[in-house]
């Protein structure tokens, strides 16, 4: 008997060891089966994050830039369904409008015609200006809803927004007509916003042509009038340059004072030989009246002290060799280095060598010193309205980025202001308003002829407006833009 239940104890124990057996297994391949589905779940998860992230992205960093693409194929939608917008300055006035005929051609004008050529651009034979930049907000209606029904059971299109720019009549047709038949660039801006003002290049055409004279425009190398020079030239700066080797020379001894030079008129190093203009001897300078003065001696012999390196750094600070920000632009650039030899050292020093830099670089860099070192953001849009006159879509200033410290901004505009209190822009000295600036002449051949430069700004307390001009072969800085822009101030002021 004992035995019997010693079987069935042993019987029951090997049952029960079974039973826990198999519910460890099916717990073991119920674990295995959650982990298995736990990763399935968190791979959607992460696909799901991810395609919010990209949509996020999209919409907020590239939707416009895409949408504006000339590849998009989209817009030829938009233009089926939506009367391209009008293009407005600043001062209300119409810079381009689309014509509808009566058997529903469209055609799009520009009422002045050559004026705004680059700055506004164009829409036939591809896109170009505020044409391109804004295509997505002209291509877009915001008309009343029950409008656009009403368009859409006709088969009537709807009226595209109105893009209503930054661009000033005013200072757009002074800085047009200051520069006349000379070739050469203007930009304007507003350095405390970063709103463009005016913006001129010239040789340009007239975009109500642009189809009839396309071939012609293509292939004529001697006017180049299709490039915008304001934003896709490449020049040497000149002496405009000598505010970045002042700069540098600043960071690098940490003050202007005590600093001396005399100038015999030439300065030779290693055989090399640079002249302050026409030969003159400026004698015993200090940093400011060497500044003024525009002395290539003192500022030769500076640079060679400084090094390519820490020309570099400084001219790097001031976004050449970099990204700018405009929707089209030329790249300016800047080749010293620490291996660079002296003779290229000084002929960097005074914006000469192979340092090339566009006229709306040279506003951005010229806006940063006028507004305590911050360049704001450039903008040309101000604000996007409705067919009615409701607001869309307002552009607000925002800063792009601190290029220099306040003190190293103001020490430059006091530089500046020597520049035309007692130097070589004294012309636009003394004419109810003040202005600081920097003149330059870039040689651009063997003959030594030269380009033209002027970068300043008005009221130099509160500034508000830069100027940049450059004139091709127009001479020396005072000869040709610095009269150009006088003409640009006294519009601003007192039209």
């Amino acid at each position: 008997m004992k035995k019997l239940r010693d079987y069935e104890n042993r019987q029951y124990e090997e049952q029960e060891k079974d039973l826990r057996q198999k519910e460890q297994k099916s717990v073991r391949k119920k674990r295995k089966r959650n982990r298995e589905y736990t990763f399935v779940s968190w791979f959607f998860i992460l696909i799901f994050l991810s395609l919010i992230g990209y949509v996020v992205y999209f919409n907020v960093a590239v939707s416009e830039e895409f949408i504006n693409s000339p590849y998009n194929t989209r817009q030829d939608t938009f233009s089926d369904r939506v009367i391209r917008g009008n293009i407005q300055s600043s001062d209300g006035e119409i810079l381009a409008t689309t014509n509808v005929y009566d058997d529903g051609t469209e055609v799009r004008s520009y009422p002045y015609a050559n004026m705004f050529a680059h700055v506004v651009g164009y829409d036939s034979n591809g896109k170009s200006g505020l044409e391109s930049e804004a295509n997505f907000q002209l291509l877009s209606s915001h008309e009343f809803f029950l409008d656009q029904m009403k368009n859409e059971f006709l088969g009537r299109k709807n009226m595209g927004d109105t893009v209503i720019s930054s661009l000033s009549v005013n200072l757009q047709s002074a800085a047009y007509n200051a520069l006349g038949d000379r070739r050469g660039a203007v930009m304007v801006m507003e350095p405390s916003t970063g709103r463009i003002l005016a913006m001129v290049s010239k040789p340009d055409f007239d975009p109500n042509y642009l189809a009839d004279n396309w071939d012609y425009l293509v292939n004529d190398e001697t006017n180049s009038s299709l490039l915008n020079r304001a934003t896709n030239g490449a020049y040497p700066p000149g002496s405009t340059f000598k505010i970045v080797t002042a700069l540098d020379y600043f960071r690098k001894n940490g003050s202007l004072e005590g600093y001396s030079y005399l100038c015999e008129g030439s300065i030779t190093m290693e055989e090399h030989t640079i002249n302050c203009y026409n030969g003159t001897v400026h004698g015993q300078e200090d940093f400011y009246s060497a500044f003024a003065n525009s002395c290539n001696c003192a500022f030769a012999d500076m640079g060679t002290d400084l090094g390519g390196s820490s020309l570099k750094d400084t001219a790097e600070d001031l976004l050449f060799n970099s990204k700018l920000p405009f929707t089209s632009y030329k790249t300016s650039s800047f080749t010293l280095d620490k291996k660079s030899g002296i003779p290229l050292i000084m002929q960097t020093s005074i914006g000469q060598g192979n340092t090339l830099v566009s006229p709306a670089h040279m506003a951005l860099i010229t806006s940063a010193i006028a507004n305590g070192g911050v360049l704001m953001k450039p903008t040309l849009i101000d604000e996007v309205v409705n067919k009615t006159g409701e607001s869309v879509k307002k552009t607000e200033a925002s800063a792009y980025k601190r290029l220099i410290s306040t003190n190293e901004a103001n020490l430059l505009g006091k530089l500046m202001q020597g520049v035309v209190t007692n130097g070589t822009a004294s012309a636009l000295n003394g004419r109810g308003y003040t202005v600081a600036g920097k003149t330059g002449s870039a040689e651009f051949d063997e003959n030594g002829s030269s380009h033209s430069w002027f970068v300043g700004y008005s009221d130099v307390d509160t500034p508000d407006i830069v100027v940049s001009v450059i004139v091709e072969n127009g001479g020396t800085g005072s000869e040709a833009a610095v009269p150009i822009a006088g003409q640009i101030f006294d519009a601003y002021y007192y039209n």
